[in-house]
């Protein structure tokens, strides 16, 4: 298997992706300027007063900066609340430290499997977490980078899995931090934030000018307005159709990283049976699991087809 190969291939893959995002929001801006066009030409058809037509121009570029301005600052706020360490990640979901003096035999085997795939990749050694409460076959990395990393693994996994598939496994949580997918997919995550925020003002706009006494200085407002509640509404749908198959390209990079770093398939390809073959899956039962769905090494919220986080 040409691994270097298989890398290229997802990695070119992610990017025509994240090219398709910047286009979806291109797209958004480009809506919602036509309804606002729309909108204050009708009102210059009607109106006897020729001269307002000047400021056409002016209206639309405030209206592609504001919307722009919306998108971009909403962004920025969600992406500084969910950029928290690795570690921190970790013990939000439930997970215990596994400490380097460990007598647990089970937990003691992940620490020795942790600290070669460091060796093998180059990475510092990660805080490394058990989730004791996840029946399930999963696990992910947390962090911005190597040196905020941490590795979380569920209880079902240490149950389940032999030496050769938890070592499958956790290379391929380590590719993630060392791929950036983290940093990645939260920047997907705060510009979906910010197309939410959209339908949001939409709304309020709606609401707000209702009730409006001039009917002809209220239309292109209201006009914004629904355009606002509509295409933000359709675009945080086609958002998260482009964000989930991001993240199944990445997922892809990371098993082709994964048997770099160990040199073998058998382990990866063992660990994804026993998740088809075992009751609970990969599935967990915290409340917190669609917040890091992207880093987990399965599905764990069940999705299927379209907004999957992983492949099949």
């Amino acid at each position: 298997m040409n691994f270097f190969h298989r890398q290229a291939q997802a990695r070119s893959s992610s990017q025509r992706l994240v090219w398709l995002f910047v286009l979806a929001v291109l797209g958004i801006v480009a809506v919602i300027d036509l309804a606002v066009y729309a909108a204050m030409s009708m009102k210059l058809a009607t109106s006897r007063h020729p001269g307002e037509g000047v400021g056409m121009t002016g209206a639309l570029t405030v209206t592609t900066l504001l919307v722009l301005a919306t998108i971009g600052i909403a962004s920025l706020v969600r992406i500084s609340q969910l950029r928290s360490g690795g570690w921190e990640v970790a013990l939000d979901m439930g997970g215990v430290q596994v400490t380097a003096d460990t007598t647990d035999p089970a937990l003691r085997r992940l620490r020795n499997v942790v600290e070669e795939i460091a060796i093998a990749s180059g990475m510092p050694m990660p805080d490394v977490f058990v989730m004791e409460k996840e029946d399930g076959i999963n696990a992910f990395a947390a962090g911005y980078g190597p040196d905020d990393a941490a590795i979380a693994v569920t209880r079902g996994a240490l149950r389940s899995l032999n030496r050769d598939e938890l070592q499958g496994v956790i290379a391929h949580e380590f590719s993630h931090v060392l791929n950036g997918d983290m940093r990645l997919n939260i920047r997907l995550m705060g510009i979906l934030f910010g197309i939410l925020m959209l339908s949001v003002i939409g709304r309020k706009m709606l609401t707000h000018m209702r009730h409006g006494s001039d009917s002809r200085g209220v239309l292109p407002v209201m006009a914004a307005g629904m355009a606002l509640l509509i295409v933000g509404s359709i675009g945080l749908f086609f958002g998260r159709l482009i964000k989930a198959g991001v993240s199944r390209s990445r997922e892809q990079l990371a098993d082709a990283s994964a048997v770099q770093f160990t040199r073998q398939t058998s382990g990866l390809a063992g660990a994804l049976k026993k998740i088809a073959g075992v009751p609970a899956g990969s599935r967990l039962e915290h409340a917190k699991t669609e917040e890091v769905s992207h880093m987990l090494f399965g599905e764990g919220l069940g999705f299927s087809s379209w907004f999957a986080t992983h492949p099949p």
